[in-house]
């Protein structure tokens, strides 16, 4: 499966962005996805994740209450709707791939898409 994010930009805390990932390959139905970010001098931490069926979900405590990932299967998309915008999130988002749901703030998915660009200006 390919990846490709969109959606990053410059936003004043407390505003929102989508973040939107686009996936090929007739599988994408089958994979789990999920939302990681890195900000500079830091190391890259997960986000969200997205069961295959859509109806599990989990969250970075981080994130939590603010933060939605969502699918559209029929576009081959998921979505991470990103709502009172702190300083802290500035950060590159990348979405992820994998057959496996659980842990991925242990063993990370085995599918990576390019990041974009999220800037929050206090």
């Amino acid at each position: 499966v390919q990846l490709q994010a969109s959606g990053g930009g410059l936003v004043q805390a407390g505003g929102s962005l989508r973040l939107s990932c686009a996936a090929s390959g007739r599988t994408f139905g089958t994979y789990a996805m999920g939302w990681f970010r890195q900000a500079p001098g830091k190391e890259r931490e997960f986000v969200a994740a997205i069961s295959w069926t859509g109806v599990s979900t989990y969250y970075a405590d981080s994130v939590k209450g603010r933060f939605t990932i969502s699918r559209d299967g029929a576009k081959n998309a998921v979505y991470l709707q990103m709502n009172s915008l702190k300083p802290e999130d500035a950060a590159v988002y990348y979405c992820a791939a994998d057959k496996r749901y659980s842990d991925y703030d242990v063993v990370p998915p085995d599918y990576w898409g390019q990041g974009t660009q999220v800037t929050v200006s206090s």
